[in-house]
């Protein structure tokens, strides 16, 4: 049996790319095993992937950031977690968790960084006349989306893209990218 990393997914909404790195961490291969995922959104759809495949969940709110902080922190160190995977998780981190964490903590994010940091990129990539857009994996620092860059994925934007078309088409990229990403960290 392949040595798998203990890891811990944190979420705020739909869970999409949780979905896909659950079903890829299922693989014989895929070097990290999700142990727990944190969700600072008591209503976030991923806590129902978590539950379908009798994942360990919790919901901390972050009303308070030092408290939420202070709670998952607790959380996965209490399980050993040694790798953090942010997916669609809406908070920025401090540079104390991040410290005190002290092993990877990575993110995916629905453009070509550095370009578009933050919310809403799609909308603005659009009103820019972008040609191309795409996703990032990177490393999570204290600053938004300004991590060291893993991985990108670049997609052609089409004549008539729309706001929605461009999510869902940079979205099945993400999917890919995500868990490719973390492969190659662990090579």
């Amino acid at each position: 049996m392949v040595e798998k990393t203990k890891a811990c997914v944190l979420i705020s909404g739909n869970g999409t790319n949780l979905g896909s790195l659950i079903k890829n961490s299922r693989n014989y291969n895929f070097p990290i095993k999700i142990e727990l995922v944190i969700s600072n959104n008591e209503n976030a759809r991923g806590i129902k992937l978590a539950k379908k495949y009798s994942i360990p969940y919790k919901f901390i709110s972050s009303s308070s950031i030092k408290s939420f902080e202070r709670n998952t922190l607790f959380e996965i160190k209490k399980r050993k977690i040694k790798f953090l995977c942010l997916a669609g998780f809406m908070k920025v981190l401090s540079k104390n968790f991040i410290n005190s964490f002290g092993y990877k903590i990575i993110n995916i994010h629905p453009s070509l960084l550095p370009k578009y940091k933050g919310l809403n990129t799609h909308k603005r990539v659009l009103k820019n006349n972008e040609k191309y857009s795409g996703c990032t994996v990177h490393y999570v620092t204290s600053r938004l989306d300004s991590g060291k860059i893993i991985s990108q994925k670049k997609i052609k934007i089409k004549k008539n893209e729309t706001e929605k078309s461009l999510e869902k088409r940079i979205l099945t990229q993400e999917h890919k990218l995500y868990s490719k990403s973390i492969i190659s960290l662990f090579k």
